[in-house]
């Protein structure tokens, strides 16, 4: 081993995986430059890496094409009792699953270095921060890891003798006999692949999975299945939300955390560059808030992440052109195809398809190709940092005060461009029922209506039902200091299938009328489903929209809302006797108001 680790638990914890997986050689890291392009030249001699001409310090990785995503069915939440993970989560006795897993873990590293990376979600030192430390067998976790999350040994220090953190442990599951030649992408077969959550202790086992949040613990494991059951036990919140500042014309700041299902737009309203003259829009986070509330009683947010782990297909200049310019240095691709001049490229990249590229799987591909050059599910790694609309105060240790709540979801029919909740428990309710229909980057036929509670369904670690709850108590602790909540459908379409909002920087109209309703300046008028802007109040000034499109984003049609109520029942039966009464009364109420 390198360094001595001074901390107790973290030395007996790497002696215990040490003794238990058989590694050559243990390394523990620092997070310094010269470590990750160490890490990178490990990996471009062994063929790994395949350094892109046309982007400094960026890499280009194949996996397998048995290891291309989050594999949900193999992801459990492991807790003494089935209730406890409740009826969203996959469950599995954790004594039963800790002994399955120690036989695979068994001499799993023989043949390769095991990684000790010590991490902080969060600004390090930060009041809202949380400690983790990864051991993986992965030179590319190791520097994705990097990217994503602050590793330090500045982490190590702050642990001390006897600090505490959460023990995140990976491997790829392909142990390397003497002389015996490495794959490009080692991984297990998907019946051997295990992403495991003790939230009861802490705890996370991954074995199998070399790609993304199966193996990057930071992200979906920590951040979110870990981190709500740990925010729940300490009264804060771990959700699966963007976080922006939007400032208006005369200064004033706003800040909104907002929450959607995949390919809704998340990544894409979190650059969002305001159409309307004089405001301005700056990214705190893209994907994960850590919230807790502040000694003025107000709710504070810090992104928990340091980089963006972004899906590469279909974004562009048209689409996010902030997103783009964070990508042109020191990135790491994934799965993405790869030009004769040496560069990515993707569906949906601005300018010509390539006359011939090699594909995410290694084979040669032309326009003519039947098949994606680039794999639906290609990612970009990339520093928070090089966004250049990336907040100033988005690594203040204390966080950013939220103004206003955003739930939404793609829907054609429906649901209006926005609305707002009546009170708290309503706007609970809103997220407890959000839905989406269904496209290619989620489970189950497209088109189908997937209900996808505050876009956590995937990541709650414990009963979903209790995390209900846990809104309304959250609610209950901010008073009168609890931040506004409203719902979006940038998606509806007319009659002839055309999409009636042009979205994108014209979002940012929706979110002048947040920002006006907070400050008492905009009027609503109130439906059945909440508050919807007044007509003439929603800023619709240089945009050329018809007043009957305007007048069918809006519509409130109460027949297409009755006839949603079973289907929410039906959601909500899920939970049992676990569902908050307050929600029970919330349906009740709306079935009422609809008449």
């Amino acid at each position: 081993m390198n360094v001595t680790v001074k901390n107790k638990k973290l030395s007996q914890w790497i002696k215990e995986v040490a003794d238990l997986c058989k590694p050559d050689d243990i390394y523990v890291c620092n997070g310094s430059k010269e470590e990750y392009d160490q890490m990178v030249k490990t990996l471009i001699d062994s063929n790994i890496a395949i350094p892109l001409k046309k982007r400094p310090n960026s890499y280009l990785f194949r996996s397998d094409p048995s290891d291309v995503a989050r594999v949900e069915d193999r992801t459990y939440i492991s807790t003494q009792s089935q209730d406890e993970a409740g009826p969203t989560n996959n469950w599995i006795d954790p004594t039963e699953l800790k002994e399955l897993m120690k036989g695979f873990y068994k001499g799993c590293m023989t043949g390769r270095t095991m990684y000790v990376i010590p991490f902080s979600m969060g600004p390090i030192g930060s009041p809202i921060a949380k400690i983790g430390v990864e051991i993986s067998d992965s030179p590319y976790v190791v520097i994705n890891m990097h990217i994503m999350t602050r590793v330090s040994d500045r982490v190590l220090e702050l642990l001390g003798t006897d600090g505490d953190f959460i023990p995140c442990l990976h491997s790829v599951g392909a142990p390397l006999e003497k002389g015996q030649e490495d794959s490009i992408w080692p991984c297990a077969p998907i019946e051997n692949k295990y992403i495991s959550h003790f939230p009861e202790e802490n705890l996370i086992w991954s074995y199998g999975s070399g790609y993304g949040g199966n193996a990057l613990l930071g992200k979906k494991c920590l951040a979110l299945r870990i981190a709500s059951a740990m925010a729940r036990r300490e009264s804060w919140m771990a959700e699966h939300m963007l976080i922006l500042r939007l400032t208006n014309p005369e200064g004033k700041q706003y800040h909104i955390a907002a929450a959607f299902p995949s390919a809704c737009g998340k990544t894409n309203l979190a650059m969002m560059q305001p159409s309307l003259p004089g405001w301005k829009c700056e990214c705190v986070g893209d994907d994960i808030a850590w919230m807790k509330i502040g000694p003025d009683g107000r709710l504070y947010a810090i992104n928990p992440e340091n980089g963006f782990f972004g899906v590469a297909p279909g974004t562009s200049y048209d689409t996010n052109p902030m997103a783009m310019d964070s990508l042109k240095d020191n990135v790491l691709f994934t799965n993405c195809a790869l030009t004769d001049d040496g560069d990515v490229w993707w569906e949906g990249m601005d300018g010509d398809e390539p006359a011939h590229a090699i594909d995410w799987k290694g084979n040669d591909w032309t326009p003519e190709s039947s098949h994606d050059a680039a794999h639906p599910n290609a990612r970009f790694t990339a520093l928070a940092s090089k966004c250049p609309v990336i907040c100033e105060d988005w690594e203040k240790p204390e966080g950013v005060p939220i103004d206003i709540f955003v739930f939404g979801g793609r829907r054609g029919t429906v649901v209006p461009l926005v609305y707002e909740s009546l009170n708290w428990e309503h706007g609970v309710f809103l997220g407890a029922t959000a839905a989406s229909e269904t496209t290619a980057a989620n489970i189950g036929a497209v088109g189908n209506l997937r209900r996808d509670p505050f876009a956590m369904k995937p990541f709650c670690g414990y009963n979903m039902g209790d995390y209900f709850q846990h809104w309304l108590n959250m609610g209950e602790k901010l008073g009168d200091k609890r931040p506004r909540i409203f719902y979006v459908n940038w998606f509806r379409r007319s009659e002839d299938g055309k999409f009636l909002w042009p979205g994108f920087s014209e979002n940012s109209r929706v979110l002048k009328w947040m920002c006006d309703r907070v400050d008492g300046k905009a009027g609503a008028e109130e439906t059945p489903i909440g508050l919807i802007p007044k007509d003439g109040e929603l800023d619709t000034s240089g945009l050329d929209i018809s007043s009957e499109d305007m007048k069918e984003l809006l519509h409130v049609d109460t027949k297409a809302w009755k006839a949603e109520i079973p289907d929410i029942e039906n959601h909500f039966s899920v939970f049992g006797d676990r569902l908050p009464e307050k929600l029970r009364n919330q349906l009740k109420e709306f079935e009422k108001r609809l008449g």
